[in-house]
């Protein structure tokens, strides 16, 4: 029998905010290869998670920070969320006062807000140690007021160590990386640094672009080159296939996935994948991106709480784990983030 009836939703602390465990994101408003919604249709979408508790808003690409920027100016003054951007450092840059405060400033005019709430600082270059001189001058903008929150995006374990030990404790809040039952990297290495310094993991991928889904189970493989799939589906199709094992082996664990469901009341993969990243105690929320005003799982999602996986669940996945080169992607790939350097 289908579990219906709606669970409190899990919350956590980030700084100075109380946020649920489920975040939006907002990536797929980058491109019109997710579908495309008219921005009406997106404040509507967003006004619906905000009312079903899902408040915390993820991503800077595209127009996402102007179309949150809009919402959020729509709202009441005591409504309480939380839009979380970025700023990222691709090629070498001449680091200064002014610099910094410019990118800052940007995100704030285009999110319509006097203070950033979370800035997530991505830095492609390790051989380039401005990253330190980056969050010193960022460390410096929080504390005059104009950023809430600093954390990482995409940084491995090692830099995220020496970082949180030479900046002090408390100061980045959380780290964005990949983590899914397919890419288990942060389970060698960066869980440890999570812990030692109080970091919280805000993962994407949980869901693999969809693939971790019931429609695809029983399915054949899919062409990467067919044209239908998303680009979140190309990428990480590419992962399953040629760094994590097989569609066969992929197709066994969504049979796994489907039986631990059914065990939980007819809950479905997507819940089973969902649950299992957000039971790792270094993990603060998943971020599940949406199509707004164009696909939306905010019913489903909402299943995700009010259920642990027993030791059962976890060895049936641990046996189909077990089969695949999960454990050797961290060194085939590198460790977090090192997709995109």
């Amino acid at each position: 029998m289908l579990r219906t009836r709606p669970q409190p939703k899990e919350t956590f602390p980030l700084g100075p905010f109380t946020v649920p465990r489920v975040w939006v994101g907002l990536w797929q408003l980058s491109s019109n290869a997710w579908g495309s919604a008219s921005a009406a249709k997106v404040r509507q979408a967003m006004a619906r998670h905000i009312n079903m508790g899902y408040n915390a808003f993820a991503d800077h690409y595209g127009s996402a920070e102007i179309l949150y920027g809009q919402f959020k100016e729509s709202l009441p003054s005591q409504a309480q969320v939380v839009g979380a951007t970025k700023w990222c450092v691709f090629r070498q840059t001449e680091l200064s006062r002014s610099v910094v405060e410019n990118a800052v400033r940007e995100r704030m005019t285009r999110m319509r807000t006097t203070t950033v709430d979370l800035l997530q600082f991505h830095w492609q270059d390790y051989s380039d140690k401005g990253y330190l001189t980056a969050l010193q001058i960022l460390q410096d903008l929080q504390n005059e007021g104009l950023i809430s929150a600093v954390g990482l995006c995409n940084f491995d374990a090692i830099r995220t160590d020496e970082i949180c030990t030479q900046l002090g404790p408390g100061f980045i809040v959380s780290n964005q990386v990949q983590f899914s039952l397919i890419d288990t990297r942060p389970l060698h290495g960066m869980a440890d640094v999570c812990e030692r310094h109080d970091v919280k993991l805000l993962t994407y991928g949980t869901l693999c672009g969809g693939f971790l889904a019931d429609q695809w189970m029983n399915q054949p493989e899919p062409d990467l080159y067919s044209g239908v799939l998303t680009p979140s589906q190309r990428k990480y199709l590419d992962m399953i296939l040629k760094a994590w094992g097989s569609w066969a082996l992929f197709q066994s664990l969504l049979a796994v996935l489907r039986d631990i469901g059914d065990r939980h009341g007819g809950l479905s993969i997507a819940n089973i994948a969902t649950r299992w990243v957000l039971d790792h105690s270094f993990v603060g929320a998943v971020i599940i991106g949406a199509r707004l005003g164009v696909s939306e799982h905010t019913e489903d999602n909402d299943r995700v709480f009010g259920f642990k996986l027993t030791d059962e669940d976890n060895l049936a996945i641990e046996a189909v784990q077990a089969r695949s080169n999960g454990r050797r992607m961290i060194t085939l790939i590198g460790d977090c983030g090192a997709e995109y350097r």
